[in-house]
């Protein structure tokens, strides 16, 4: 039995006319990707059985590449990963049609504007860990007691409460390191939002809505910072890239 063959929506633009973007659709096929429009605003879509991709890294980069492609001419609102229609009607009536005002007030919003990603993270936890004894004069005292208590049971104790100590004061000098580089970023931007963190070592990992022509300034402020932080924190910077963490377009057929 074949599959049904539906468009999947990778963003909507302001544009009047079909526009190709090349055969670079998602899920292997060579699909060519294109713009709908409906009046001046359009989806960019192409071919795709009606299915539900798996979030790998080679749906993900296709559908973000698709994104890419479209920035490099328009303003862009992205829609949900894996939103599939099942037909070109349907995205008319029931997105383009349905949602018009809505997006055109999204776009005029968002026009000039990118998205900047930047992470942070501590490179060597061990040098972390020696600086928050050194900073805490209780957990000094702690540890110095252990050393010379006999009871084992106490001994244990003492440890146990050493690591109740460090984890208490490692967030909170991560917090602190954090809003310093975030405060530093942020006088630069329209909006900032900061996502799951895992780990110990990681520090930030925040998006930055910012005016395209403040790009260059954010740029020189991260190369600063890098020359500050040296070999002790190592920064991720990523983008400009389609701003889903400050508009994303979901769809409920």
């Amino acid at each position: 039995m074949l599959e049904e063959e539906g468009r999947y929506i990778y963003g909507i633009v302001a544009a009047d006319q079909r526009r190709e973007f090349g055969a670079i659709g998602i899920g292997g096929r060579g699909s060519i990707v294109y713009t709908l429009p409906y009046r001046n605003l359009a989806a960019i879509v192409s071919r795709s059985p009606v299915v539900k991709y798996p979030v790998t890294r080679e749906n993900s980069m296709a559908h973000a590449k698709v994104l890419e492609k479209a920035m490099e001419e328009y303003t862009l609102l992205p829609v949900r990963y894996c939103t599939i229609a099942e037909n070109e009607e349907r995205i008319i009536e029931k997105i383009l049609k349905a949602r018009y005002d809505e997006f055109i007030d999204l776009l005029a919003t968002m026009e000039g504007k990118i998205e900047l990603g930047v992470r942070a993270r501590w490179t060597n936890m061990d040098a972390i860990f020696a600086e928050v004894v050194e900073e805490h004069a209780n957990i000094r005292a702690v540890k110095e007691a252990i050393v010379s208590e006999r009871d084992e049971q106490k001994k244990y104790a003492g440890k146990i409460k050493i690591g109740q100590l460090v984890q208490k004061a490692l967030e909170e000098k991560k917090k602190r390191e954090a809003e310093e580089l975030l405060d530093t970023l942020r006088p630069l931007s329209l909006a900032c939002k900061e996502n799951q963190l895992y780990g110990d070592m990681n520090l930030v990992n925040a998006a930055f809505l910012i005016k395209k022509e403040q790009e260059q300034a954010f740029d020189n402020k991260m190369q600063e910072l890098e020359q500050v932080y040296g070999e002790r924190k190592k920064l991720k910077y990523i983008g400009p890239v389609a701003p889903y963490n400050f508009v994303e377009v979901v769809v409920n057929w």
